[in-house]
């Protein structure tokens, strides 16, 4: 039996009501992938809980790419317009790793690259969560409601194919 791949039973039933709790929740989800694909010896699970780590983080960097970014950038100052700058450089380098393991059929390189994603992404969550996500809750206090409501339906429409999936950038 596969074990259970979602960080939290209640994030799979509702989704958080708040645009901060809902990324965070997609972080928790994403470590929690990371976590259960370190835990397990076998190639097969390993692969698939690889292929579901690039899912959720696809369809986060574009939650975050088509509504969460272009909000706060528009709100913030100057740092918070870096902050942006320095994430969207970040999920690009997110795209090409991803890519990369993706092509990848030698399974010592593609654990070798896998940890290198993984660590990238802890970083990222990290300067997600201590830097961005508390300026942009102040920034976005008076837009909080939309924003939220726009996430939410972005992620179903996207989770119906609705939207395009991922766009890389070569």
């Amino acid at each position: 039996m596969a074990p259970h791949i979602h960080a939290n039973d209640d994030e799979t039933r509702h989704q958080p009501d708040d645009a901060i709790a809902l990324l965070t929740a997609d972080h928790r989800q994403v470590r929690a992938l990371f976590q259960q694909y370190g835990d397990t010896t076998d190639p097969y699970l390993k692969q698939i809980i690889a292929e579901h780590v690039f899912a959720e983080l696809i369809l986060h960097i574009l939650l975050e790419e088509t509504v969460f970014y272009p909000a706060f950038a528009e709100q913030a100052d100057e740092e918070g317009k870096r902050l942006v700058n320095e994430a969207l450089h970040d999920h690009q380098h997110l795209r090409e790793l991803i890519v990369t393991l993706q092509n990848v059929a030698e399974d010592a390189v593609f654990e070798t690259r896998f940890q290198a994603l993984r660590a990238h992404v802890d970083q990222h969550v990290e300067d997600e969560e201590t830097t961005m996500f508390p300026q942009a809750a102040q920034v976005l206090a008076t837009h909080w409601e939309e924003i939220t409501v726009l996430l939410q339906e972005r992620k179903e429409q996207i989770l119906a194919g609705r939207v395009p999936t991922f766009p890389v950038n070569r």
